[in-house]
């Protein structure tokens, strides 16, 4: 996203959108304008690919001139949603915005989501704590925005850096819970409820929620991607890999890196390591080099494969990313039996980690 004033140079001006793309180095430019009439206003905007010339969509907005302040908000919501919704998460974006007439709120929703997205650390879902905590004060009935800490309470259980996991999934299943009872037709809030009752092994919970979400909006990837990561880890991989396929088509680009872990999870239970190993890359190559998730699955798979050189040197990534990384905290978080468990932690060790 280029800064306002760089693209305020050609307020007035004739432009062609080749151009201003080749100049600002983007390659979608958002046009508009405004036509006032009386005590009316009509605001047309376009999101357009500047490599192609396509108009990936055209919006118009008839509103009364009333509360100027109020009528930019409400329009900047639905034009970045809208933009969101062709460019980065999809349907997502439209439950990212229900909800709340808050700019700000919304703002710093979709600010949380970034800082928990592809890259994870625990300073990075610590950041999008405090910006739902900052969304929630701004308008304490936003669904999304509990919804969204629900989800990075989970996350910092899924990264094992929770000082007391159990603690941090009661909360994620607490605010989820809040979420849905402020907007029980809200499928993330659904979607995000299910990760923190399968890491409580509450498995029927959290597949009823999973499929919930999916059947308030078919079309919605989270839905089908917790679905299929819960299926993947109560030992069903055969069932979880159609699900997480057809999250991966529903899905716009970039894909969101976790489908693809849980993925190659599920083709390494049903002895597709190769396959496996792919889509861990695909992983890497998406959220970076620091995934560190991606890493351990790695050194998993190629334990299981017999290359414990290369099991060495993922496990060496792990501990550049996070030179505080327990072994025994790690397997104590994640959602399996005591012999699943046994069995990851001797493979691990294996590989080098303590």
């Amino acid at each position: 996203m280029i800064a306002r004033n760089s693209s305020f140079t050609y307020k007035g001006k004739p432009a062609k959108i080749k151009q201003v793309a080749e100049d600002l180095g983007v390659r979608y430019v958002l046009e508009g304008s405004i036509q006032k009439a009386g005590g009316r206003v009509r605001i047309t905007a376009q999101l357009i690919d500047a490599l192609s010339g396509h108009h990936l969509f055209s919006e118009r907005y008839d509103r009364q001139l009333k509360d100027i302040l109020t009528l930019q908000d409400e329009i900047t919501m639905k034009v970045m949603t809208a933009v969101q919704v062709k460019l980065t998460v999809g349907e997502g974006a439209i439950f990212s915005a229900k909800g709340t007439k808050n700019l700000d709120a919304y703002l710093k929703v979709l600010q949380a989501r970034e800082y928990k997205g592809r890259t994870m650390n625990k300073e990075r879902v610590a950041k999008a704590i405090q910006l739902c905590e900052e969304a929630i004060a701004l308008d304490p009935e936003y669904a999304s925005a509990y919804a969204t800490m629900s989800s990075a309470y989970f996350d910092l259980v899924f990264l094992g850096v929770s000082d007391s996991p159990i603690e941090s999934l009661r909360r994620a299943v607490e605010l989820g819970k809040k979420a849905v009872a402020l907007d029980e037709s809200n499928p993330f809030a659904h979607a995000c409820l299910a990760f923190p009752y399968m890491f409580l092994k509450e498995f029927d919970k959290a597949i009823s929620e999973a499929k919930k979400s999916i059947s308030l909006a078919p079309n919605y990837t989270t839905g089908y991607f917790a679905l299929g990561t819960v299926l993947a880890t109560v030992g069903r991989p055969k069932e979880a890999i159609p699900v997480l396929e057809k999250c991966l088509r529903l899905s716009p680009v970039p894909v969101h890196s976790r489908v693809l872990g849980a993925l190659a999870v599920s083709y390494r239970e049903t002895g597709q390591y190769e396959e496996s190993i792919e889509t861990y890359k695909k992983e890497l190559q998406i959220a970076g080099p620091d995934q560190l998730i991606a890493h351990l699955g790695l050194a998993l798979t190629y334990v299981m494969m017999g290359r414990e050189k290369e099991a060495q040197s993922e496990c060496e990534e792990v501990m550049r990313i996070d030179p505080e990384f327990s072994l025994e905290r790690f397997i104590k978080s994640i959602p399996y039996d005591q012999s699943k468990k046994d069995q990851i932690a001797a493979s691990l060790r294996k590989a080098g980690l303590k």
